[in-house]
């Protein structure tokens, strides 16, 4: 330090050593915190092994090309838009199986709905549309790491933005197995 530094910051006239030994229960503290925080980060990297804590919405995935359109009768009784972001798009476009690391497909579904002014159009009632959502939007996320367990693939609804449930191997994976050739996708690409 400068002699002007010790005027505005004036340190008893004990040694040097001794002024260092007073900064060392803050760099303990700060080396403590670290230690905590470096303990945390590693609970949370275990916790990421869970679909609860892998599963996010993703922020953009309406703005996502499509894959597919389906429709669903029986008691699901929906229309649907399958949406792949580009990782996922390049696969099925391609037909490259296995989906790399880091394919994610949002199926979204609505009512299908009747189309009442098709009638006048048409002279008779032939067009849908999609009505109001429905079961809310599904999400399959690529990672053979993170979903070994699931044939590394984590899936998981989400209802208005928030995680409603995620399913490993209890409810997705057993009807997906029927497409485990398809890398376990139901959908092709629509060309």
């Amino acid at each position: 330090m400068t002699g002007s530094d010790e005027r505005v910051f004036p340190m008893p006239d004990i040694p040097a050593f001794h002024r260092h030994l007073a900064v060392l229960p803050v760099g303990l503290a700060v080396l403590a915190g670290l230690a905590i925080a470096s303990v945390s980060a590693s609970e949370r990297a275990q916790d990421d092994t869970t679909p609860r804590a892998a599963m996010t919405l993703p922020a953009e995935y309406r703005d996502w090309s499509l894959i597919a359109v389906a429709r669903e009768e029986g008691k699901l009784d929906d229309v649907r838009a399958i949406l792949g972001n580009a990782a996922a798009i390049q696969a099925a476009r391609t037909g490259t199986l296995p989906y790399p690391d880091g394919s994610i497909i949002v199926r979204l579904a609505w009512s299908f709905d009747r189309l009442p002014e098709s009638e006048q159009a048409f002279g008779q009632l032939q067009s849908f549309t999609s009505g109001h959502p429905k079961n809310g939007v599904q999400v399959m996320v690529k990672d053979t790491v993170r979903f070994a367990e699931s044939e590394g693939w984590g899936y998981a609804q989400f209802n208005e933005g928030r995680i409603a449930n995620e399913a490993v191997n209890g409810t997705c994976l057993p009807c997906h197995q029927i497409v485990k050739n398809r890398d376990f996708v139901f959908n092709r690409y629509a060309r």
